[in-house]
C-alpha cells in the first residue's frame, strides 16, 4: 500500500472531523475516539450534505442536512435509509494519520 501523511491525530478533535482534498475529492476524517480515525466521502448520497459537518457519534457520522445516519466502518446508510458513502483506509502511526493512496486512485478511477 502507498501509505499517504495526512498530518497529526491531534489536528482532528474526538467525535470531530476534517477535510483533506484529495486527487478522490473530498475525504472527512472522523476521529471517533482517542487513537481511532475514519476516512469517507465528505457528501452525502441522498442530497449531498458535508458530512465532515455532521455528527460523529459511536462508530457512525450524521448528515446535518437530513439525518441520514452512516457506518464509518463499512459506509452504508442505517436504518430504513439506502446507500453508501466510500471507505477509506486508514491507520495512526506515531501520532500521524496516514491514508491509503492506492485506494483513493482506485475510487478517481472507479
Amino acid at each position: 500500500m502507498n501509505w499517504i501523511d495526512l498530518g497529526p491525530l491531534d489536528a482532528v478533535p474526538e467525535r470531530g472531523a476534517r477535510i483533506v482534498k484529495t486527487r478522490a475529492g473530498c475525504v472527512a476524517l472522523f476521529r471517533t475516539g482517542p487513537d481511532e480515525v475514519f476516512a469517507a466521502s465528505n457528501t452525502c448520497p441522498h442530497k449531498g450534505g458535508p458530512l465532515s459537518e455532521g455528527i460523529v457519534h459511536g462508530r457512525h457520522v450524521t448528515c446535518p442536512l437530513h439525518n441520514w445516519v452512516f457506518d464509518l466502518e463499512t459506509g452504508e446508510a442505517q436504518g430504513a435509509d439506502e446507500g453508501r458513502i466510500a471507505t477509506y483506509p486508514v491507520r495512526i502511526e506515531e501520532g500521524r494519520i496516514l491514508i491509503d493512496g492506492d485506494a483513493l486512485a482506485v475510487d478517481r478511477a472507479a
